[in-house]
């Protein structure tokens, strides 16, 4: 006599819904089961009722689900908006690299160790070509569309429109990808290059506000994470 379990199996063997796929897409991602880059398919599918496996009557839509060509599990396709693993060292990379030009912008390059503390924090963000002229350059650049040309007082517009849009383009997007701790490790690097020539200026404390809010951290933290850093030997 069969049990329960064998006479279901064989019923499904005879009739059942089979869902036929059908590629509609694919790239790269991020797979949450492999836990590493991969290729995909983005699938859409339709649900039939089969008999011995002959599929005849519909039984409405299936997917998109996002199938990983290695592990071939199947994820929400939500799951795209999760960066890879390439891409989210591009995005970090990117992010240092603005909040450093950022600072600079509001508080001078005319210090050396503020400079020399600035090359050696975008080079450990994995650009080791960065020099001391590149960010004087682009910081001059940036200084002029925000108006803290030759003979303006940074201070007086510390963070011009140009500058936060930036800063919210390039962090907002990162800071979803980011635990807490990370979003305060970017922070803190801007605030070593703004303290590395002695307390922050208004101007740069008004930068470091605003790469706060752009990671999504609450004013008081960010307030909290700036007078820790000022208060620890360089």
């Amino acid at each position: 006599m069969r049990s329960a379990k064998g006479q279901r199996a064989i019923r499904l063997r005879i009739y059942g819904v089979r869902t036929v796929w059908d590629t509609v897409g694919d790239g790269e991602f991020f797979c949450p089961g492999c836990g590493g880059d991969r290729n995909y398919r983005r699938l859409s599918g339709r649900r039939r009722f089969a008999v011995l496996g002959v599929p005849l009557v519909r039984r409405g839509d299936a997917g998109p689900v996002v199938e990983c060509a290695v592990c071939l599990e199947h994820f929400p396709t939500d799951t795209l908006d999760h960066p890879t693993t390439t891409r989210f060292s591009a995005m970090l990379r990117d992010a240092v690299h603005t909040v450093t030009l950022g600072v600079l912008a509001a508080g001078g390059t005319g210090s050396r160790t503020v400079m020399e503390t600035a090359v050696a924090t975008v080079r450990d963000a994995g650009l080791e070509d960065c020099t001391q002229e590149r960010l004087s350059i682009i910081v001059e650049v940036l200084a002029a569309d925000t108006g803290h040309g030759p003979g303006s007082d940074p201070a007086a517009e510390a963070c011009g429109a140009t500058l936060a849009i930036e800063l919210h383009e390039v962090l907002r997007p990162l800071a979803p990808h980011l635990a807490t701790a990370g979003r305060e490790s970017v922070l803190l690097q801007g605030a070593r290059i703004a303290l590395a020539d002695g307390p922050y200026s208004p101007a740069e404390r008004e930068v470091l506000a605003t790469v706060g809010s752009a990671l999504s951290l609450c004013p008081e933290d960010t307030a909290r994470l700036l007078a820790a850093a000022a208060r620890t030997p360089s």
